[in-house]
């Protein structure tokens, strides 16, 4: 795998920037906050059974001020990298609502109405937002004692203030404690995919170290040899001395061109090999891919010219387009190779990328070898054609 595969894997793979993710991370924090407005309708018909103004006022500020709290527990919840002091904050302005909320809430509504039963729900219910879920179970039992005790305050509601807070706030738990799970479960996934990517790309990078080490180690050494030896014989057998640096210069310019290939990808690459991880990199990123390969092997040159093509094209659909589909479809002729890449999510105005030299650059490339590489787009396709001669 080149390394300009293995960059666009790790740009695809970090947390919160791939487009899946970015759903994921969408529908969670929407589900999330959807159940917790919910749970606070419910209180707020407190505020309407209740005919003291300074009650209703006082139990508005509190539930205000746990809506506010409430929604920076969603944002960091759904935040991989939200700076765990933030998360003590929010747990220290959650714990002085809940405390705040019993002398605000508990009075409203009054026996027509267990206002702060169904508070204490919503604060059980908020609990997986900002601590383990182990400490459910205590905040479960810590509300429904402060319930029944609202409840036996107020009127004859012990009962149903307990099983209100109990039940309901248990429940709501045990729902956003499943989703914080798995919402976790994704970005764990997602940085694990960007360490292998990662891993991808180092082991690339001491392959090619190791390429440039054992193609230079060689050289060097005998032009060492042969430098030390001519200066060894330029006072005694100048003819000799003289071949011999004559030999080193040859050895010199050998490598120069065996290095220079290696840097611009000359060496035969396998084309198969670039389709499967090529097409890996598009799916995991949430692309649905379609790979056609060749009938056949193709000859070293037009592999390594295609697999040129493919990459950087690979490259242009994870960044330059908010792709569904991708089509990749390699086709023998009669004296070349034909491979056409193929996506949607572009849109029919959008300019080209001025920073972006890629494709012209290998337009420019293929030129040279008799190649030609175009490009159409048309209702929100894209799609990028590149031919090479495969006759000798």
């Amino acid at each position: 795998m080149g390394s300009t595969l293995a960059t666009v894997v790790a740009d695809a793979a970090v947390p919160g920037s791939g487009r899946t993710l970015s759903r994921a991370r969408a529908a969670t924090l929407l589900s999330l906050a959807s159940g917790m407005a919910g749970t606070l309708l419910l209180p707020a018909v407190g505020l309407a059974r209740e005919p003291d103004g300074w009650r209703v006022a006082s139990g508005a500020l509190a539930l205000a001020a746990f809506a506010l709290v409430l929604a920076a527990a969603l944002y960091a919840v759904v935040t991989p990298d939200e700076a765990g002091i933030r998360r003590r904050w929010l747990r220290l302005g959650y714990g002085t609502v809940a405390v705040l909320s019993v002398p605000l809430v508990g009075p409203v509504g009054g026996t027509a109405w267990p206002t702060w039963a169904w508070f204490g729900a919503a604060l059980v219910g908020g609990v997986p937002l900002l601590a383990p879920f182990r400490l459910v179970l205590p905040a479960t039992l810590a509300a429904v004692v402060v319930s029944g005790a609202v409840g036996w305050f107020i009127g004859p509601a012990v009962g149903r203030s307990v099983l209100i807070t109990g039940s309901v706030g248990l429940g709501i738990a045990l729902v956003n404690g499943f989703q914080v799970w798995f919402w976790r479960l994704l970005v764990q996934a997602e940085q694990g995919r960007a360490a292998q990517a990662r891993l991808v790309a180092a082991q690339e990078r001491l392959r090619f170290a190791g390429d440039v080490h054992d193609l230079l180690g060689h050289h060097l050494t005998v032009i060492a040899l042969k430098a030390e030896l001519a200066a060894r014989l330029a006072a005694d057998d100048p003819a000799r001395a003289g071949r011999e640096a004559s030999e080193a210069q040859r050895l010199a310019a050998t490598a120069l061109t065996e290095l220079r290939r290696t840097v611009h990808g000359y060496r035969r690459v396998d084309l198969a090999e670039q389709l499967t991880a090529v097409g890996e990199v598009l799916r995991s990123s949430g692309v649905r891919c379609t790979v056609v390969p060749p009938v056949g092997e193709l000859p070293a040159e037009a592999a390594t010219q295609l697999a040129a093509v493919l990459r950087e094209a690979g490259t242009n659909v994870l960044r330059h387009s908010r792709a569904g589909w991708c089509r990749i479809e390699i086709v023998q002729e009669e004296g070349v190779a034909r491979m056409t890449v193929t996506n949607d999510g572009v849109a029919d105005s959008a300019a080209p990328d001025r920073h972006s030299h890629g494709l012209r650059g290998l337009a420019d490339r293929l030129a040279t070898t008799g190649g030609q590489l175009r490009t159409r787009r048309a209702d929100g396709v894209f799609a990028v054609e590149a031919t090479v001669p495969t006759a000798a």
